[in-house]
């Protein structure tokens, strides 16, 4: 009886150090952005979002990001789209490189784009998103 309860514990604590050192492995990088959102296309973003196509959803999880929200805002009359993300990859440019080259995200971009009013610094970059500084995070 003995033997398996020793037995019993070395497994354990086994599987603890296993479970440890995966949570360590697994590193996220936290992701904030924003955009300005054209009034008359609220309606579209909104129905496009409500039905994101499948295949661009996978690509999104390909990638490594997770808890992907998109929050609206509006402030003295104009629209604001807040993202976030978690990327839980190794290789973040390879892995966007991924998703820009893909089709399917290309022709979702086709249709969502148009509805985005970048802010100064996004367009003068050519960009659609711009990225936000973290000032607070707790687990």
């Amino acid at each position: 009886m003995k033997k398996y309860i020793i037995i019993t514990l070395l497994l354990t604590s086994v599987l603890f150090a296993s479970a440890q050192q995966n949570n360590k492995a697994l590193h996220i990088q936290r992701f904030g952005s924003v955009t300005g959102l054209e009034p008359e296309k609220l309606a579209y973003y909104q129905k496009l979002h409500a039905n994101v196509w499948p295949a661009v959803l996978k690509r999104i999880k390909d990638c490594h990001i997770q808890n992907y929200s998109i929050y609206l805002q509006k402030i003295q009359d104009k629209y604001y789209l807040f993202s976030y993300f978690e990327y839980v990859g190794s290789d973040f440019a390879g892995d966007m490189k991924k998703m820009a080259d893909d089709p399917i995200t290309q022709r979702w971009w086709k249709e969502t784009d148009p509805c985005q009013q970048p802010l100064p610094e996004a367009a003068a970059q050519k960009k659609i998103w711009t990225n936000m500084k973290e000032v607070f995070h707790q687990d």
